[in-house]
């Protein structure tokens, strides 16, 4: 195929280029008229905007001198914008602006070539044609390159707000890094964290997120190693979600939901529990999948996490210590009983129907079912925790050390009193 240079004559490129000044007001013009979001552009983006629009023309003319039509220079038209003017335009309105650029040169090309030239303007037609095509390919290479390169940035400080959620770092690092990544702080957020699959790709991101978004919410993943984090944020329902994921992205093993908190900067709270619930998971193996942190508190609790001894005791012992009505008493007694009703009841020397109705007011006062062989198990953990947390009665240890030195010492009454209370 002979080259466009060598079928264009020189006066008709010529002209072409005395009109370039023309052509690029004429675009700037149209532009303004039929763009309402270019006219509300800073100054100085609208001015690299009609420089983008200039270049174009000249690329084009410089194209029509090539000797070779297969080179084709569309990637430069937008060398000559900043970086940060692909943040302002968009693709879809870069698309608007080349369509109007070559519009405008289009209408106006057959008068410059000129009407006695027919065939060079049907060659200049063409040539406007194939290079229009190459500007699109490389409005969409631009534009392709900065989403790789955004998309890759937006992984990395995605993996660096799910470590600092795990590793606890401050509130206020976590919510600068997340505000970066455009997330929603002040949305309601829990972390599940299990086992990554054999087959975890790069696809499981995509995954997750598009699970978070049908469940109505959001989602930040990470993948570390062979463990798969998992940070749900939204009005989203969170039991049914890490079910769904459970199912398909997590490999075989516990999945562990920390409690809902108030916003991500906090989420640090759901990922310590969510992270001690993996690690006690293995002292319960018929637990469901996934498991709530907090169905985990006895496990927990024997695995060294402070702050499920603190809960235990906390939302199990001492409401049951406030609550006396002799609750606390008859628990004992029905864990010492081996669950028994009527050898409890025996030991209290009541009713069996009275150990029922204050083993009902047990679970209204702490929420747990004394005769659930789980939730048994979780209040006999607490109770023991709650007695050891306990703080021994003011001068107690004294007064009975005070008692023995008196019964030692043959000290009169006092020291009859000291001999008889000793052995309590």
């Amino acid at each position: 195929m002979p080259c466009v240079r060598s079928e264009l004559s020189e006066q008709t490129v010529r002209r072409l280029e005395a009109a370039a000044g023309s052509f690029a007001s004429a675009i700037v013009a149209r532009m303004d008229a039929a763009l309402p979001w270019y006219g509300r552009l800073p100054a100085d983006e609208r001015s690299w905007v009609n420089l983008v629009a200039q270049a174009g023309f000249g690329d084009f003319l410089r194209w029509l001198s090539e000797p070779d039509p297969d080179v084709l220079a569309g990637t430069a038209v937008f060398g000559t914008a900043p970086r940060e003017l692909m943040r302002s335009v968009t693709l879809q309105q870069t698309v608007e602006l080349v369509r109007i650029a070559i519009t405008v040169v289009e209408e106006g090309l057959d008068a410059v070539v000129g009407d006695g030239h027919p065939e060079e303007q049907v060659i200049a037609r063409e040539a406007l044609l194939r290079y229009s095509r190459e500007v699109a390919f490389a409005a969409a290479a631009v534009y392709a390159r900065a989403a790789e390169t955004r998309g890759a940035w937006d992984a990395r400080l995605e993996a660096l707000v799910v470590d600092a959620v795990l590793r606890g770092d401050g509130e206020d690092t976590i919510a600068s890094r997340a505000a970066a990544l455009g997330w929603t702080l002040d949305a309601a957020t829990t972390v599940v964290i299990g086992p990554s699959s054999e087959q975890t790709s790069a696809g499981v991101v995509a995954r997750v997120r598009t699970t978070a978004r049908e469940a109505g919410g959001e989602a930040l993943v990470g993948v570390q190693g062979d463990r798969l984090v998992v940070v749900l944020s939204g009005d989203l329902d969170v039991a049914a979600t890490a079910a769904r994921l459970a199912a398909g992205e997590f490999g075989p093993g516990p999945v562990v939901v920390g409690p809902t908190v108030a916003s991500l900067p906090v989420a640090a709270r759901s990922a310590r529990a969510a992270l001690a619930g993996v690690v006690a998971a293995r002292a319960w193996p018929e637990a469901p999948r996934p498991v709530l942190a907090d169905d985990l508190l006895p496990e927990r609790a024997l695995s060294g996490d402070a702050t499920a001894r603190r809960a235990l005791v906390d939302r199990a012992y001492a409401p049951l210590l406030e609550a006396g009505g002799s609750l606390l008493e008859t628990l004992t007694a029905y864990l010492e009983n081996g669950g028994s009703l009527e050898a409890c009841a025996r030991s209290l020397f009541v009713h069996a129907n009275t150990v029922r109705y204050r083993l009902r007011r047990v679970a209204e006062v702490c929420g747990w079912t004394p005769t659930a062989p789980r939730e048994r198990f979780v209040l006999q953990t607490a109770l023991a925790l709650g007695r050891l947390a306990q703080v021994p009665a003011a001068g107690r240890p004294d007064q009975r050390a005070g008692a023995r030195a008196g019964g030692g010492t043959g000290g009169g009454a006092a020291g009859g009193a000291g001999g008889g209370s000793g052995p309590v």
